[in-house]
This record gives structure tokens, C-alpha cells and sequence, in this order.
């Protein structure tokens, strides 16, 4: 599919058809130049777009989601309370949460304590939501709204929880919306626009050309097969062959010279609107930390060292009340 996805652009398909029809009038060399530039522009497109969609994907292996789940572990039917990748998650497994965590599924609540989630991922809410084991509107008919359930994608701001999932990975709330997008066929950009358009321009200007050098010969020499190989070969020139070669080897030695610079270009034809651009705008990536809490001092309201203040402390992070 992939592959497909890389040879589906107008000047390829254009040159097919065109190496199709040299190839049935036996002009089979004019027919071999057209097929290995083709083949040429295809294979430098896949194989780049494989090489980052490959890097890309190690960068994500780095980044190891988890989910603190109820498991079985012996034939005593002994449970323990195991940290497993989330994509070993199904429904009926009992989850832990606690504040930072992000939720692995969908979820229902079955004991909660001060749980907050921001489902701004979801709803455009920016202030966090309250989750209970008891809902306080049964009545309530929008799922996003149901204060009993929690949803892969949101993330725990704080508080502490158990809860059962119920869905997973596609079937859950938001990978049925990501699915959703990702069958939606995306808007070209200004590349491919304006190769779209050279392309419609070249075959217009053959529609109108070939037709006349046909007549013209046929009419004057009186030899219509001469005539139409002629007008195919006029077709054939006006076509240009190397460009799909060029313009992808362009915008590979781009995606090369940008992994230079820590940079994974998935889709070679990103490339053009990146080099369009004035300014660009990103969010930040957050604070890089050890993962490792420092506790300089704990005072009360007048700065004095205070042993209450540290031990109410701890009790707030052991309990996730915060």
C-alpha cells in the first residue's frame, strides 16, 4: 500500500500510460526509459519515506507507555499489582492510578479518591474534571460527560484511583476518532497542487498537439501508421521523463541533509512546505529531569524548619490528595 501511495502522483501515472502505448506500437526502448524512470522515482521515494517511518518508529519504542495492573501470578490464584505495557491491557484488567498518569484506556471508575483528569485531548476543557465511583448524574447521556468514566488519551492531574477497563486500543473513544481522521483523505499541499496542475497542463497541451501532428502527417505523407507513431513520439517528447526522478531525488537529498540535523522527514513532499516557510511555530517539548525528586527545605508559614509540614507532606504524596 505504502508502495502504491509513492508511485500515485500525475507525472507516473502519466508516463505509464504513455510507456503503455510505446510498448504496444513497439517501441520498446522508448517504452524501457519510461519504465525505469518511473521505477526509479518510486524506489528513491519508498525507500527514503521506509528509512524514516523506521527511525521514527525506534524513537517511539524508546517511550515505553505502562499501566500499574491487577494480575494473576501463580495457580493459587495470588494477585499482584504489576507494571506492564499498555498494549497487554484488556478489558476486565483492574488498574491503579495516580496523579500523572496518563490513562492507558477506557476506563470505569470503581474507587476514586479526589481524582482529577484533564480531558482537554477530548472535550477542550482546560480545567481538570472530577471522577467518582458513584456517578452524581446517572441521567447524563454524553459519555465525555459521565463523571464515572475516564478515557485513553486524558491524563490523571491528581488524586488516586482503581478502575476496570472496559475498551481498548481502537475500540476505545479516542482510537475510534484517530481512525476516523486517518480515512479522511488529507488535503494536498502546495506541492502537490502545482504538480497536479504541470501535469494537467502537459496532457492538455498533448490532447491538442498529437491530434494535429497526426492529421497533418496523415494528410501530407498519406501514411497514417507512420503518422500516428509519429504523434506518438511527439507525445512521448513533450512528456518529461526525468522529472518524477529529479524532483524526488531533490527532495531526498533534503531529507538527508535534515536527519543531519536530528530531523525525520516522514513525507518527501513535507519537504517544499518546510522550505516555504517564514516562520514556524512549535510547542514546547517540557522540562527534561532525572525523574528524581530533591526536597531542599520544608517550613511553615513564618520559614521555619517544621517537622509537621513534612510529615503532612509525605501523607499528601502517599495518598495522592494533592
Amino acid at each position: 500500500m505504502h508502495l502504491w501511495t509513492c508511485y500515485r502522483n500525475p507525472f507516473n501515472l502519466l508516463l505509464t500510460v504513455l510507456g503503455i502505448v510505446s510498448y504496444s506500437t513497439e517501441d520498446l526502448f522508448a517504452a524501457g526509459v519510461i519504465a525505469l524512470m518511473v521505477g526509479i522515482s518510486t524506489l528513491l521515494n519508498f525507500i527514503q519515506e521506509a528509512r524514516s517511518t523506521k527511525a521514527a518508529d525506534a524513537l517511539k519504542a524508546m517511550v515505553s507507555n505502562t499501566a500499574t495492573v491487577l494480575r494473576v501470578v501463580n495457580e493459587q490464584g495470588e494477585s499482584r499489582w504489576l507494571e506492564l505495557p499498555i498494549d497487554q491491557l484488556v478489558p476486565g484488567d483492574i488498574i491503579r492510578l495516580s496523579a500523572g498518569d496518563m490513562i492507558p484506556a477506557d476506563l470505569r471508575i470503581l474507587q476514586a479518591r479526589d481524582l482529577f483528569v484533564a480531558q482537554a485531548s477530548l472535550t477542550g476543557e482546560s480545567l481538570p474534571v472530577e471522577k467518582v465511583a458513584r456517578s452524581r448524574d446517572p441521567l447524563q447521556q454524553n459519555p465525555l460527560e459521565c463523571d464515572t468514566l475516564c478515557f485513553m488519551g486524558t491524563n490523571v492531574v491528581s488524586g488516586s484511583a482503581q478502575a476496570i477497563v472496559f475498551a481498548t486500543g481502537g475500540r476505545t473513544w479516542f482510537g475510534q476518532l484517530a481512525g476516523r481522521v486517518s480515512e479522511q483523505e488529507s488535503e494536498p499541499n502546495a506541492f502537490q497542487k502545482g504538480i497536479s496542475r504541470v501535469s494537467m497542463l502537459l496532457i492538455r497541451f498533448m490532447l491538442v498537439m498529437a491530434p494535429v501532428v497526426l492529421l497533418i502527417n496523415g494528410y501530407t505523407k498519406g501514411d497514417w501508421w507512420e503518422a500516428a507513431l509519429f504523434a506518438l513520439s511527439v507525445a512521448v517528447g513533450l512528456t518529461p521523463e526525468m522529472l518524477p526522478m529529479i524532483v524526488t531525488s531533490t527532495l531526498a537529498r533534503g531529507a538527508v541533509k535534515l536527519s543531519k540535523q536530528k530531523v525525520i522527514v516522514k513525507h518527501l513532499d513535507a519537504i517544499q512546505n518546510f522550505g516555504a516557510m517564514d516562520i514556524l511555530c512549535t510547542d514546547k517539548t517540557g522540562t527534561l529531569t532525572q525523574d528524581k525528586i530533591v526536597l531542599e527545605n520544608h517550613t511553615d508559614v513564618s520559614g521555619k524548619v517544621c517537622e509537621r509540614v513534612l510529615h503532612a507532606a509525605w501523607l499528601n504524596s502517599h495518598y495522592q490528595t494533592g
